[in-house]
């Protein structure tokens, strides 16, 4: 039977086969490559995307990482005439050499950039145009943005639920902390519900953190692909009232955008005017509206017309709204601090060391619904990180991407530690099946705080290079490297002295 008779005499058949030859055409097309990278590793697909900073650019397609197996985001911008692009190139190159570093669970992570000079850049732009382009690779992120979100949800119900709400504002400032803390401060300066976008788990992450730095470069210059007029006015109540676009952009900026969007987390959304901008005054109503007075208080700082009173976002961590320490590991804090004297600074090691896993270490009954169990683990009083400054390092600039043929080492930078080991714990086990050794260390630092570390040594590990290494990787001070490496060798010869004293001890018995 032919594929027309079968069609006719099938009811609907036609239209099956309509359907599945449009399919498979949709298929072909996804499976299409348009262009990959030098190295082969990142390949662009005909789909385009919209990861919340799709204004900004020239475009964003899907892409996929061949190495890994995963989608990402392939972005295009594309300069008005190559005189821009030559002006400003050092410095564009050190900017996003400046996003390879950003390594951060909340922020969107930046893969790889590398500069198209090609004439491929111009096969469908009108004569003229610039030939260049800069491609840089980003996570994509496939569940959408937490606005589209907050549509949604709208829809199902009025209010966020409060908990979702801290859970969110928590990760937003966890990146905005992370990335205010860089010497010099890096400045989001885009911050809107539409550059922050959340997974199907609840991840959190916030996007476009590359277009502020990108356009401050071109500051004296035309700026390619930038928002409309229409565009900038649905954003415009997200930037602080200082802002005028002409002077220095400082952390205050982010934390007043990071406000408008906790209130709109809060209350889904803040009505618009005609014009589809939002007025001070409905901010001031939305904000009024807000049930728990925790939550207004917290939005409330973060608005502040003064920059100078706005909390940093290390601060904010902290606010009350945000930051609950259950009563339980409260007590349990204080019992620890008010009994110093009669624990020894291994005891809560050697105790959890004894317990085994899943063990009940408390258990809180409820008359009127279910308790709450405690098993063993560690139940941390502190879930935020201190507050310490990374700083930039300004790398050489490295020329465009090029096919990996040789694979050169990567030299890591670390954060130098500042804080003094008043007093160090060192023990070698040796093992009896190789000549493998395992050493652990606890050092104790000014502040009280504990570094315990693990590792398994080679015998021809040294105690110098292994203190210098902790120097390198930012465990210890230079000032205390010496002190360790000595502490080192001692534990070295006594278990050395120990052998000797056992194979002597054999030969004995032997004989």
């Amino acid at each position: 039977m032919s594929r027309a008779e079968r069609g006719s005499a099938e009811p609907g058949g036609g239209e099956q086969e309509q359907e599945q030859e449009q399919e498979e055409s949709e298929e072909e097309e996804e499976a299409e490559i348009l262009e990959e990278s030098q190295c082969g590793r990142w390949q662009k697909r005909p789909e385009q995307v919209r990861q919340g900073n799709a204004a900004s650019i020239e475009s964003t397609f899907l892409a996929m990482d061949t190495e890994e197996g995963v989608e990402v985001a392939w972005n295009e911008v594309h300069f008005p005439n190559d005189q821009l692009f030559y002006l400003h190139e050092e410095n564009i190159k050190l900017v996003f050499e400046h996003f390879m570093q950003l390594e951060h669970p909340n922020i969107v992570k930046f893969h790889k950039y590398w500069i198209d000079k090609g004439e491929s850049a111009t096969r469908k732009r009108p004569s003229g145009k610039s030939h260049i382009r800069l491609i840089f690779i980003t996570e994509y992120m496939s569940s959408g943005s937490l606005k589209q979100f907050l549509k949604k949800t709208k829809k199902n119900r009025k209010t966020m639920n409060e908990k979702a709400w801290r859970r969110w504002c928590t990760q937003i400032l966890s990146a905005l902390s992370y990335l205010h803390a860089w010497e010099p401060p890096l400045i989001h300066g885009t911050l809107t519900c539409d550059t922050i976008f959340i997974q199907h788990n609840g991840l959190i992450k916030i996007g476009s953190v590359w277009h502020r730095m990108f356009v401050n470069v071109l500051a004296d210059s035309p700026k390619p692909s930038l928002r409309s007029p229409r565009e900038q006015q649905k954003i415009r109540h997200f930037f602080a009232p200082e802002y005028d676009g002409q002077g220095k952009d400082t952390t205050a900026l982010d934390i007043f955008a990071f406000g408008i969007c906790a209130l709109e987390m809060a209350v889904l959304e803040v009505q618009r005017n005609t014009d589809n901008s939002v007025s001070p005054e409905s901010i001031a109503s939305a904000s009024r509206s807000l049930g728990n007075p925790l939550m207004k208080e917290f939005i409330q700082k973060c608005l502040a017309r003064d920059p100078a009173q706005r909390p940093s976002a290390h601060q904010l961590l902290f606010h009350r709204v945000l930051f609950e320490v259950h009563s339980l590991k409260l007590l349990a804090a204080h019992s620890l601090i008010n009994n110093q004297g009669m624990l020894h600074d291994n005891c809560v090691e050697e105790l959890t060391r004894k317990i085994r896993p899943n063990t009940l270490m408390a258990e809180i009954h409820h008359g009127n619904r279910a308790g709450v169990q405690w098993t063993n683990g560690i139940y941390p009083l502190m879930n935020f990180s201190s507050h310490r400054p990374h700083h930039l390092f300004w790398p050489h600039v490295h020329p465009p991407e090029v096919p990996d043929l040789v694979k050169s080492p990567i030299v890591e930078h670390h954060d130098q530690e500042t804080r003094k080991v008043i007093q160090m714990q060192c023990q070698l086990d040796s093992h009896e099946t190789n000549s493998k050794r395992h050493l652990t260390l606890i050092l104790k630092l000014d502040d009280r705080l504990h570094r315990h570390l693990t590792c398994d040594l080679l015998p021809t590990d040294h105690s110098q290079d292994l203190a210098q290494e902790l120097v390198q990787f930012g465990f210890i001070r230079q000032d205390d490297c010496q002190k360790l490496a000595n502490l080192l060798e001692d534990t070295f010869s006594k278990l050395q002295g120990e052998r000797v004293t056992a194979l002597s001890r054999q030969e004995l018995t032997r004989d």
